[in-house]
């Protein structure tokens, strides 16, 4: 995996009590190791793909749907979902897994802050991961996409168990991503978003895709998407439940 952005951010989890992985904004990781592999989204999206008869598993984390730019490097090119998720699934091939056993569970998509919902980047990751593994054919076996809350998603790559909680905006969250909080990461990518879109003025180009029709642009056929309610709303306390709706009471994904 040499020259692509694998994450390299390793802990040890004390709630799953194993090593762990954190995966920034445009990085990824694929394993067969018995380890946890953790991120924390925003509008961004992380696809969690699993092939349980080969014990191998990656989760990537994008921020975009996609890119018209083929030149890009891979450290850039991965922030969209189009390379992102090419990448992961290439790696997964490599190591062993069967393209007909793939499972996948998508997380993410929100709009966390309010000036947010004009770029619609969060429901434009959405419909691009569902549209995506539908065209590639590759079975979501649980979501939980868009509304307003931040995630953070803990996955186990070898089972396929993923945990989520959902977090209030002013939480300080950069103790989980050892970077900036979900807020500061939201505000830079909207203004870089506006930026753009006043350099490519008078509707040359879409920023979001490629010029013209988008193979992404359809929402999906809902009637394929899984029918499972993952998550109550939150009140005063941030739940934490397993994405087949069982809650998980006093049991969090927080790390040391």
């Amino acid at each position: 995996m040499s020259g692509l952005p694998v994450a390299s951010n390793f802990y040890m989890d004390t709630t799953f009590h194993r090593k762990g992985v954190k995966l920034l904004p445009n990085e990824f990781f694929v394993t067969t190791e018995d380890i946890v592999l953790s991120t924390v989204l925003g509008s961004c999206v992380a696809a969690c793909i699993h092939d349980r008869t080969a014990g191998i598993g990656g989760m990537n984390h994008f921020m975009l749907p996609d890119d018209s730019d083929a030149s890009r490097a891979a450290s850039d090119a991965i922030r969209y979902g189009g390379y992102a998720m090419e990448v992961l699934l290439n790696e997964l091939l490599k190591g062993g897994a069967k393209r007909e056993r793939l499972e996948a569970k998508v997380f993410g998509g929100a709009a966390v802050l309010a000036g947010m919902t004009t770029l619609n980047i969060g429901d434009r990751n959405s419909e691009f991961v569902r549209r995506y593994l539908a065209l590639e054919k590759i079975r979501v076996t649980a979501e939980d996409l868009q509304g307003t809350y931040p995630r953070k998603v803990a996955f186990l790559p070898g089972t396929g168990q993923v945990m989520v909680k959902k977090l209030r905006l002013q939480q300080e969250v950069a103790s989980a991503t050892d970077g900036p909080s979900i807020a500061q990461r939201e505000q830079t990518l909207a203004r870089e978003l506006r930026e753009q879109r006043a350099q490519r003025a008078h509707g040359e180009i879409e920023i979001f895709g490629r010029k013209g029709a988008s193979p992404y642009r359809d929402k999906p056929d809902l009637a394929t998407r899984p029918k499972v309610e993952l998550f109550s709303r939150p009140k005063a306390a941030a739940p934490v439940v397993g994405v087949n709706g069982v809650r998980r009471n006093n049991q969090t994904v927080e790390e040391a």
